[in-house]
């Protein structure tokens, strides 16, 4: 088994160094006779250069989250390597949100700094910061069970950037959404990426979700899970989730994705 992912200081910044180096990666998992049951992922290659926003789109199954579940060290490599040039380890932002239901909005918010001793005025500071940058303000002392889909997912991504971490990995957050909320947070998500110019790396099956995000977007074969492109996203920034579905370009690159998925199921 390969080791564990490598997390590397950042080297100077006229060296251009990526966030992320993802270099031949081959997962496969083992049943309990450790007979290889499934090879996931094949020879996967890519980078994401720090800010960068990229996009993972594929079929069910074809390892994309594992992919970022080895981003974030909650699976290891069968074979080839993975370096994180950040002084921390990534943020997770998981498909349900996982917020604790005995704690408040504030309390989910700021728990991962006090489990690390932060002191109470520096928790406060940073939770009321992120209140406001996610639009939770007016629900610092609510319970889970108070909100909707959309603001526990908001608390989830607030949780995430409360340490101020240089990689977010985000696995089909807005997944079980209807598609006003989904609308809603992909705005709120670039907004906030402009704010904070974090590295994230996005799942989705939503090729739409993707066009919108990212910066660039990487497209898997069905398992085991291969690159089959890696697309540049034309459009300028800030972006409006809305007005850029007028763009004919959006709809152009849409079909180029589509095709791309749906190749290999007719080959």
């Amino acid at each position: 088994m390969a080791p564990a992912l490598k997390l590397v200081s950042p080297a100077p910044a006229e060296t251009a160094q990526p966030a992320i180096e993802v270099a031949h990666l081959t997962k496969a998992f083992y049943d309990s006779e450790g007979d290889r049951v499934t090879l996931a992922v094949s020879d996967v290659s890519f980078s994401v250069a720090p800010g960068e926003f990229v996009c993972i789109v594929g079929p069910s199954g074809c390892g994309k989250t594992t992919v970022l579940r080895i981003l974030a060290d909650l699976e290891q490599t069968l074979s080839g390597t993975v370096a994180l040039h950040s002084p921390t380890p990534p943020a997770m932002v998981f498909q349900e949100a996982s917020v604790l239901p005995w704690l408040t909005v504030s309390e989910n918010i700021a728990f991962p700094l006090s489990l690390k001793g932060v002191s109470r005025a520096a928790q406060d500071k940073r939770v009321g910061d992120l209140l406001a940058l996610t639009g939770l303000a007016d629900f610092a002392g609510a319970r889970p069970h108070q909100l909707s889909g959309g603001m526990k997912q908001r608390v989830s991504v607030a949780r995430a950037l409360v340490d101020d971490r240089d990689i977010l990995l985000m696995d089909e957050p807005f997944g079980a959404l209807d598609e006003q909320t989904r609308l809603t947070l992909q705005q709120e998500l670039l907004r906030i990426w402009e704010t904070t110019g974090k590295t994230v790396v996005f799942i989705t099956h939503s090729v739409d979700e993707a066009l919108t995000l990212a910066d660039r977007v990487l497209v898997m074969s069905p398992r085991p899970g291969t690159l089959v492109a890696d697309l540049k996203v034309p459009f300028e920034r800030p972006r409006d989730v809305v007005e850029m579905r007028r763009d004919k370009r959006f709809w152009d690159l849409t079909y180029e994705v589509w095709h791309l998925l749906a190749s290999p199921a007719r080959a």
